[in-house]
């Protein structure tokens, strides 16, 4: 899935979501970024109508970079609705900088992978 630019941030990524039984891998690799890390959070919603209290806390995206493994199946995030985010700092959390919506049908630039 793609990581959209907000906010004229200039930031934009990919995320790839990866299936671990009852976990799931969230790659996160931003093709613009800032030089700070940035926080990222996974919230309920949808990047047009977020809820502002992350659901699950990511790990900080630092030289465009971010791996966590959260412990909620993939298939919890594809059948509700739920978007992936980042934020243009730990001071600045209230400026969103780049959104996702985790979707079954955001082809081309979703990667949804399966595995044993």
């Amino acid at each position: 899935m793609q990581l959209q630019e907000q906010n004229f941030s200039g930031e934009s990524g990919n995320v790839t979501l990866t299936p671990m039984g009852p976990k799931t891998k969230v790659d996160i690799e931003m093709a613009s970024f800032a030089a700070n890390a940035q926080p990222a959070h996974i919230h309920k919603g949808t990047c047009a109508k977020l809820d502002p209290t992350p659901a699950y806390p990511l790990q900080n995206v630092v030289n465009g970079k971010s791996v966590t493994t959260v412990d909620v199946p993939l298939s919890t995030f594809l059948n509700g609705k739920y978007a992936i985010n980042m934020h243009r700092s730990a001071k600045q959390l209230k400026t969103y900088v780049a959104c996702g919506d985790i979707t079954t049908h955001s082809a081309p630039a979703q990667t949804v992978t399966t595995g044993d």
